[in-house]
């Protein structure tokens, strides 16, 4: 197994590093995905559940630190 990453971005998206399968509601699983995924974290995004940039227009701010 590959390892993967993630890292939440500072007033943006989750990266998702790595070789991921990224699955639906019912279990379909996305095809096309890249070996660096950004999912949308804001809400906003036309094409959810992957970030299309919106959270900058949107105005999200959000900074999670590690405890």
């Amino acid at each position: 197994m590959s390892k993967v990453e993630i890292t939440i971005l500072k007033d943006g998206p989750y990266l998702v590093q790595g070789e991921i399968t990224l699955k639906d509601g019912s279990g379909s699983a996305f095809s096309n995905l890249k070996d660096s995924t950004a999912l949308c974290r804001c809400g906003h995004s036309k094409n959810k559940p992957f970030c299309d940039g919106a959270h900058k227009t949107a105005g999200f701010k959000s900074e999670v630190k590690a405890v």
